[in-house]
């Protein structure tokens, strides 16, 4: 596990940990990415437990061997074995608990904190802590349900009359700006590991040239925040607006596979036709299996696409271009019937393979996240190329957003800077070549989207109208880094971790944060958004089945 455990940190800033178990039912994919992108790596480890297991072989006499001893010897070592093996078991003989991964944090950093435990101890305590996945009030703190709620709705910028139902608690009147005879499409482009800091516009590096062209087409959102740092935090984010929590993502917990809000059960309830389009396998990560629950009736994935119409296969899938093609021709044979459509690109996901010949390397290596992000910018491209010759194009509105950032790191408990990515937002009544400046959130990318959509919805999305949001009303961010939870407001976040006081910092910048007294009326906010999130989903109230 030690072994392992470099690479891992590296991937994802932490040490093993429940991801290491659930990549395992993918053993095709791991396979691959460990063949491509770790080779090195296991050959190390098999030779230096080869060589383990042979010093263990050959010295088996000197290290196993037993030897007799008198009764009265053991009588004399049996109570100091007793209680080393108590006190090792225990850890303490003060303490009123045993001790556990908290007495590891002194720091605000995450890294650091984790680097006093050991691999099979993180491993096994995740897999231990699987049977409290979503019991929030015993990670961070107890709160009735009815504050909680009431709290997360004075964020919402929703009045209180717009509330349409008691037993689903924020079920809500979304109105449309405008109303049209006939509403617009959606497109979402969920970019795979898009971070800001590889976008041009937005002062990243300069690999995101036709995404940059873009921004003049549409409105930029340029203090936006992901939720976390995996796709499927991306998608529960995007797709149905949902709070992030502890537990895992509810693309892949038992209670959101059907009956659970998406903006495709939405719309389908509008007549649109609603899809998924990926050059990867849908299994992965439980996608096919919640969307095929929560309202997506066309699945294209991996096997949908003809070998000699496409241009490349990787370890992920099919290219970003290929994915693009398939999205376009697909969109186009749906004539004049409305639709509603998530493409998810994979093209720049480690090891980062795309085909030959498209885009000038900014890496001399081909193989890295630099060129990986400059082709997958280079398929957005192409596909708008295609798209605005159709006649879909004028009635849509286009969403380009990425699910999370490549690695996330950093030296303190949450490293916000890793978590800011662009949107990008091209449509009917959708204001050209602007930039959105205040801090947002992902979730509050399909609220606003749906104010321009053409007709009036209800939606229980807790993510806010951003059009409507009044100049005084200050920005919000929630972020979750593996059991840390963020909630930040403007330049003030709360950092809860399990089972610890909560802690408050000042943003300097995304780098810097100082450490301030706790106000406990934001701390009591930032709680409430985690449980709230954990009693909907625990109680089914997240969806459009109004009771009777």
């Amino acid at each position: 596990m030690e072994l392992a455990t470099p690479n891992f940190i590296g991937q994802y800033d932490t040490r093993p940990n429940q991801l290491f178990i659930e990549y395992l039912i993918y053993p095709k994919e791991v396979i691959q990415l460990l063949y491509k992108g770790y080779l090195v790596s296991i050959i190390a480890t098999f030779i230096f437990i080869t060589a383990f297991v042979y010093i263990l072989i050959k010295f088996r006499k000197n290290l196993f061997g037993i030897e007799t001893s008198v009764y009265k010897t053991k009588l004399i070592l049996f109570p100091v074995i007793a209680f080393l093996l108590f006190f090792g078991a225990r850890s303490s003989l003060t303490s009123k608990r045993p001790i556990n991964a908290s007495n590891a944090v002194f720091s605000t950093d995450q890294l650091t904190n984790c680097l006093g435990l050991n691999s099979f101890y993180t491993v096994g305590f995740a897999v231990y802590s699987m049977k409290n996945e979503g019991n929030s009030d015993k990670m961070y703190g107890k709160m009735n349900p009815i504050e909680a709620i009431s709290r997360v709705k004075k964020y919402m910028n929703v009045a209180e009359s717009d509330f349409i139902n008691k037993e689903l608690p924020l079920l809500h009147q979304v109105y449309s700006d405008s109303l049209v005879d006939k509403p617009y499409n959606i497109v979402i482009i969920l970019e795979e590991s898009l971070g800001a800091e590889y976008v041009g516009s937005l002062g990243g590096l300069p690999l995101t040239p036709e995404f940059d062209k873009l921004t003049k087409e549409g409105l930029l959102f340029t203090n936006l925040f992901c939720t976390g740092t995996r796709s499927v935090r991306g998608i529960e984010a995007v797709v149905t607006g949902f709070l992030p929590s502890p537990s895992e993502s509810v693309v892949k917990l038992n209670n959101s596979q059907t009956d659970f809000y998406t903006i495709a059960s939405l719309l389908k309830t509008k007549g649109y036709d609603t899809s998924f389009i990926y050059g990867g396998m849908a299994n992965f990560d439980n996608m096919g299996s919640f969307f095929n629950g929560n309202g997506f009736d066309t699945i294209i994935d991996e096997g949908n696409f003809v070998s000699k119409e496409s241009a490349y296969h990787s370890t992920w899938g099919w290219s970003d271009e290929d994915v693009m093609k398939k999205a376009n021709t697909y969109f186009t044979s749906l004539k004049e019937k409305p639709f509603v459509s998530l493409i998810f690109s994979s093209s720049n996901h480690e090891p980062f393979e795309y085909p030959e010949g498209r885009i000038k390397l900014y890496d001399k290596q081909k193989n890295t996240v630099n060129n990986a992000m400059k082709y997958a910018d280079y398929s957005i491209g192409k596909f708008f190329e295609m798209a605005k010759k159709e006649a879909y194009y004028k009635n849509t509105i286009f969403i380009v957003i990425a699910d999370h950032n490549t690695r996330t790191y950093g030296k303190h408990l949450v490293p916000i800077h890793k978590f800011h990515i662009p949107a990008l937002i091209i449509g009917p009544n959708f204001p050209k070549g602007e930039k959105y400046t205040k801090l947002c959130s992902q979730i509050d990318i399909q609220p606003t989207v749906l104010s321009k959509i053409g007709m009036n919805v209800i939606t229980p999305m807790p993510g806010r109208n951003l059009f409507l949001l009044p100049e005084s009303t200050k920005g919000r961010a929630i972020m979750q880094f593996h059991d840390v939870n963020a909630f930040r407001v403007d330049n003030q976040v709360i950092i809860m971790q399990p089972y610890k006081e909560p802690l408050q910092f000042k943003i300097e910048n995304d780098t810097v944060l100082t450490p301030v007294s706790l106000d406990k009326e934001l701390a009591k906010d930032a709680l409430a958004h985690v449980i709230t999130a954990s009693y909907l989903y625990k109680q089914r109230k997240y969806n459009l089945k109004i009771p009777n």
